[in-house]
């Protein structure tokens, strides 16, 4: 029987999808000799994981520069399963419980099928495969939307979901105008008081006693 032809991971993950940082993370890791060596080395193939490329610039908290070289490898490595599954295949994985990956150990991941959708639970990440980038045994390799992460790196204690920021309170200035003094004005600079009124009806009446005496004089002389 002919041989199995050879398949190359980097060439199908540089060519699909903007696959450009995990496929970097495959290759400082040399994680990528794993891989090739479990999809054409063995009989039952490898199924990977792969996140877009907006999905680590979307990774704040936790961030991964923070990893040491073991940890960051066996995070790629969590990316894989040590077997060839077509996307039929997950609904009987939904009901197995964990998964083992090709990191080993506590390194499971949980997978239910909702109506042909495929969800993955990494304890810190839920996700869903979004899309078949190349499913043809031994190879499969599935696009999905966020990093997985593990809970045996990063511990049971996820950070809740932020809480949108509250609408800023604003005030009116303190030295603004009222609505009131824009309109009308203040009453007591529109209008004169009471004790002015008096004062120039007073001497109103003073300056007609004043003429009237001093006509009178005049009549005399």
């Amino acid at each position: 029987a002919p041989a199995p032809e050879y398949v190359n991971l980097t060439y199908l993950l540089s060519v699909a999808g903007p696959f450009h940082t995990f496929l970097n993370y495959l290759e400082s890791t040399k994680v990528i000799d794993t891989f090739q060596s479990q999809a054409n080395n063995t009989e039952q193939g490898i199924t990977i994981f792969v996140p877009k490329d907006d999905s680590f610039k979307g990774l704040k908290k936790p961030s991964l520069s923070n990893l040491s070289d073991d940890q960051l490898k066996s995070l790629i490595l969590f990316h894989a399963l040590p077997k060839y599954y077509a996307l039929a295949d997950f609904n009987d994985l939904s009901t197995k419980g964990p998964i083992a990956t090709l990191a080993g150990g506590q390194y499971t991941l949980n997978f239910t099928d909702d109506s042909g959708t495929v969800h993955l639970d990494s304890g810190w990440s839920k996700t869903k495969v979004s899309s078949a980038v190349h499913s043809s045994d031994p190879v499969a390799i599935y696009q999905v939307n966020k990093v997985l992460l593990p809970e045996a790196i990063f511990g049971t204690d996820i950070p809740p979901t932020p809480a949108p920021s509250p609408a800023p309170d604003i005030s009116p200035a303190a030295d603004s105008p009222s609505a009131d003094s824009k309109e009308g004005g203040s009453p007591s600079k529109a209008l004169p008081s009471d004790s002015a009124s008096h004062r120039v009806m007073k001497l109103s009446i003073w300056s007609h006693l004043v003429l009237a005496v001093l006509g009178g004089l005049v009549l005399l002389f």
